[in-house]
């Protein structure tokens, strides 16, 4: 242990790290965010189909998952505080290049490239922030880090929404710069590498390996993106993928097993605090990245609203998830068994699921949202640090990293998934729900003609020919059978999901274990 214990840090050191790190976490999540709301000005400017401008996405989700299971390795290769910032001044200069592409094309190489150095910030930040605080102290440590995890696809559309309206698109990649140029300064001047490992020679490196997790987990990620845009299975591109990449994840992990130095250490999955943190890190993806997906889902195609709107609706929830921070982790610090917190979390986020399902209608108010809303908040405080913190927990050394990579890669499969899996699940639920409305709908039935010729009647008024008058009643019909369709679809997802957690309760009490050791409150305050 004193070879880790000389990786902690004390006093305005910490404190400076803490900061740095977060920064570059929020950093790279804000990015797989910010985007969404700039994308049709994006293909107004550069000339871009729709299909051609959703690559700006896909393409930073695919570096992200593919270089996220390689940070560890990387780290080992070139020094965690040389990695680190070079993954950092990667980001920055890909950022500088985003904003000044005049194609589609190169926008999509650019934002590929600063995925690739985005990918690592966010489980090297986790990894850095374990190991500079001591043992006992490192549920305080997660807490800081998660609020950047959380605050970060929160802040992302209404920030987008901002500077889009007020100035112009390649500005929310501008932004990136300063903070990249300080943050690579900070980096360079107090991160410290741990020495636990020799640096392999090229001949020594898994390039297999190496090539073999990157078709695997770029292909799983490729589906996950374009799915629903290409039908799924009836897609020969959609079906070729899949098979390569289960057989491409097959070889990865046989590979992995035998090869003397593998670019990701499989073993470290033996220890069962972080097996189960790795499955509940991966629901935390689906929840954190999927519900903060649907509700502007919600807000901007059925109730209209703008992305700055949608975006500061999340405001509130995400500080008080702020706000839950130091409480979850104090405690754990009293010994609170964190599978119980995790357990609670999930409870909770069926009850918001639970609340938002009754709000749902077509004159719903962000007032509406309010509370439910803030009971998603201290769901997601309860589940965040447990999770990270048991996950890492019984880990030493090199496992860290290792185990934070695992865990960083799961959530953001487990976001993919979630977006994936609720698109098209609304998709075909609308179709499902617009069929059973219709065949209850006769247009024969006297009610049915008399709400009509209502509607029509009230259109000739304001000048309309009746024929015309006539023809848009019966579009507004279909037009309500639409929206309201719609509406039960998002009733659904909620329901089904607040199952989904209620389900995974009694998983988590039997099989999840906590770590015995306490963290000293009067520490905690340093």
């Amino acid at each position: 242990m004193a070879q880790q214990n000389s990786l902690v840090e004390y006093g305005s050191r910490r404190v400076i790290i803490t900061i740095t790190a977060v920064f570059c976490a929020l950093l790279e999540i804000i990015d797989t965010t910010i985007v969404n709301v700039a994308l049709p000005t994006m293909r107004g400017s550069l000339g871009a189909t729709l299909s051609e401008v959703s690559w700006v996405i896909t393409a930073y989700a695919i570096a992200n998952v593919i270089i996220v299971p390689m940070t560890s390795w990387l780290s080992q290769q070139f020094g965690r505080r040389n990695y680190f910032a070079a993954s950092v001044v990667i980001f920055t200069i890909a950022s500088f290049l985003c904003g000044n592409s005049t194609s589609i094309t190169e926008l999509i190489i650019f934002r590929f490239i600063q995925g690739l150095g985005g990918g690592a910030l966010l489980v090297t930040s986790q990894t850095i922030i374990v190991e500079t605080y001591p043992p006992e102290k490192r549920a305080m440590g997660q807490a800081i880090y998660v609020i950047g995890v959380i605050v970060g696809p929160t802040l992302g559309p209404p920030l987008g929404g901002y500077i889009v309206d007020h100035f112009s698109w390649p500005y929310i990649f501008y932004i990136n710069i300063p903070v990249g140029i300080i943050a690579t300064l900070l980096t360079l001047q107090f991160i410290r590498s741990p020495k636990y490992a020799e640096k392999r020679s090229v001949s020594e490196v898994d390039w297999l390996g190496i090539f073999l997790l990157m078709v695997a987990v770029g292909s799983l990620q490729y589906i996950l993106e374009k799915g629903q845009e290409d039908d799924w299975f009836s897609s020969k591109l959609i079906i070729t993928l899949t098979v390569t990449t289960i057989l491409a994840l097959y070889c990865f992990i046989w590979r992995e097993m035998v090869y003397k130095y593998p670019i990701v250490e499989l073993k470290v999955l033996r220890n069962g605090n972080l097996r189960m943190g790795v499955i509940l890190s991966f629901i935390q993806g689906f929840v954190l990245f999927g519900s903060t997906f649907i509700v502007p889902l919600y807000t901007q195609g059925t109730l209209g609203w703008d992305a700055f709107q949608s975006g500061m609706l999340m405001i509130p929830s995400t500080l008080m998830v702020a706000f839950m921070m130091p409480i979850i982790g104090q405690l754990i610090q009293r010994g609170v068994s964190q599978k119980y917190l995790i357990a609670t979390g999930m409870v909770i986020f069926f009850l918001y699921s639970l609340m938002t399902y009754k709000i749902m209608t077509p004159q719903t108010s962000a007032d509406d949202f309010f509370w439910p809303l803030m009971v998603r908040g201290v769901g997601l405080g309860l589940l965040s640090v447990p999770i990270s913190t048991m996950a890492l927990s019984t880990l030493k050394g090199i496992e860290i990293g290792q185990g934070a990579a695992f865990s960083g890669m799961m959530r953001q499969l487990g976001g993919s998934f979630g977006v994936a899996l609720i698109s098209t699940y609304l998709t075909r639920d609308i179709i499902s729900h617009r069929g059973d409305l219709v065949t209850h709908l006769n247009i024969y039935d006297p009610a049915v003609q008399n709400h009509v010729q209502g509607i029509a009647a009230g259109m000739q008024a304001k000048g309309m020919p009746p024929d015309v008058a006539l023809k848009s009643a019966y579009q507004m019909m279909d037009g309500s059978v639409s929206l309201q369709a719609t509406i039960l679809s998002y009733m659904d997802i909620f329901l089904y999901v607040g199952v989904l957690f209620l389900v995974c309760v009694p998983v988590v009490l039997v099989f999840a274990k906590t770590s015995k050791s306490k963290m000293s409150l009067a520490d905690a305050g340093h």
